[in-house]
């Protein structure tokens, strides 16, 4: 590809972006302050994340919070689809030429380019580079590869529920409240992908097709596109479930286990789903327990799933999940879930090194006594099995710290509406 016509690409796409900026209103994404740490100097963050997050826009926040000059390009653009990596200098001389002397470098969905990392590499002494894609074998493939511990990852999500708030509520005030409740019914109710608040539901449709096409089918060269359209269409619906591989197997016809597991790992690489295993301090018992699945986006649970009966309280643990992604972020946090013998189970268990710090219990109907009974018991198990006291109870609006009394023992428990918690 000719320089002059590099260029002309180059430069519409920064007008398109300049445009954007003063024709729509951009939501400050939580986090910048925290990614921006990590480009006080020369180096590369990794923006990843499920395709439509909002990765092109958080990395020109970023920069715009930097104030560095700046050089942009995105090799999604289909005038781009011949670029190839001699083409990549090309690219550095005409930032050069259109914007004199860049310290900062965006190159946005890179992993296009044939050869890409030993350019980022050599480039990464002296600038600010920030590169971004939808697979998450960016990191674990091709820039580890190149770049072992001289980059920065960072996961994108779609767009969380403080994040869509439009005003600075007073959690105190009863007309906030009221507001944001309402608020909350909305985004349950729709998604967090920020095109859907200009589209609607349509658009929560073509990024499901987009990924399974292009992240998954044609970059993994699936053959029995049936087969994995099917294993993908039961793994949403049955958000917040559990499954095994065997059952897996006899529902999509696709024997072969090792397959099913490549198959779930390249819908896990592209953020579609995340796959929670179960609590267990043996290694052995982990890997062959039932796993969990839910989705990256809970607009996939609204407007993809075949679960006619939209079951609200599994909507809030996938909402909670996903917030406990966001939340952990840059903590060194792992979660699981717990169930026993006896099928008592707890939602999710926060461990911190050796030790597990918090039991977290979803409930939407708290108000339902046997249902709040068994979940309680379920906890207090939890507790006794993994000396935990730090147990909190996420409910759709019921706010108290409740004290259970167990033999000579007392269990204290604390529950809080999920409005509440995910804007702490």
């Amino acid at each position: 590809m000719d320089l002059e016509t590099l260029k002309r690409i180059i430069g519409s796409q920064r007008e398109d972006i300049e445009e954007k900026f003063r024709n729509e209103k951009i939501i400050e994404r939580d986090k910048i302050e925290y990614a921006k740490k990590f480009l006080n100097y020369p180096n590369i963050l990794a923006l990843l994340g499920v395709r439509r997050s909002g990765k092109s826009i958080f990395s020109i926040l970023l920069s715009k919070q930097l104030k560095e000059n700046m050089g942009y390009i995105n090799f999604i653009d289909e005038r781009l689809v011949n670029v190839k990596t001699e083409d990549l200098d090309k690219v550095l001389q005409a930032f050069y030429e259109l914007y004199g002397n860049i310290s900062l470098i965006i190159l946005d969905e890179v992993q296009n380019v044939y050869g890409w990392e030993l350019f980022v590499n050599r480039l990464r002494t002296t600038k600010k580079l920030i590169i971004t894609g939808s697979n998450s074998k960016l990191l674990s493939g091709e820039l580890a590869t190149h770049l072992t511990g001289r980059h920065i990852d960072f996961i994108l999500y779609p767009l969380s529920f403080k994040e869509i708030l439009d005003f600075k509520p007073n959690i105190y005030s009863t007309k906030d409240i009221a507001k944001i409740k309402n608020s909350l019914r909305e985004y349950i109710e729709g998604s967090g992908f920020p095109e859907f608040f200009k589209f609607g539901k349509e658009i929560v449709t073509e990024i499901y097709n987009d990924i399974l096409t292009k992240d998954c089918l044609r970059r993994h060269k699936i053959r029995e596109e049936k087969s994995f359209r099917e294993l993908a269409s039961y793994l949403i619906s049955n958000f917040s479930n559990e499954f095994t591989y065997s059952k897996l197997s006899n529902i999509t016809k696709i024997k072969d286990v090792h397959t099913l597991k490549n198959y779930v790992n390249y819908l896990e690489e592209s953020y579609l789903i995340k796959v929670l295993e179960r609590y267990s301090p043996k290694l052995k018992q982990q890997i062959i327990a039932p796993k969990k699945v839910y989705v990256v986006d809970h607009g996939f649970c609204n407007f993809i799933s075949f679960n006619v009966s939209k079951n609200k309280g599994r909507i809030f643990e996938n909402l909670v999940y996903i917030e406990l992604l966001r939340k952990s972020r840059g903590e060194r946090k792992e979660i699981y879930y717990w169930k026993d013998y006896q099928q008592k189970e707890v939602d999710f268990v926060i461990k911190e090194g050796p030790r597990v710090n918090q039991l977290i219990q979803v409930c939407y109907d708290i108000s339902d006594l046997n249902t709040k009974e068994r979940e309680i018991k379920s906890l207090l198990k939890a507790s006794k099995e993994l000396k935990c006291k730090n147990l909190l109870v996420i409910t759709d609006d019921y706010e108290a710290e409740e004290e259970i009394k167990e033999k000579s023992k007392i269990n204290k428990l604390k529950f809080i509406p999920l409005w509440k918690w995910l804007l702490i």
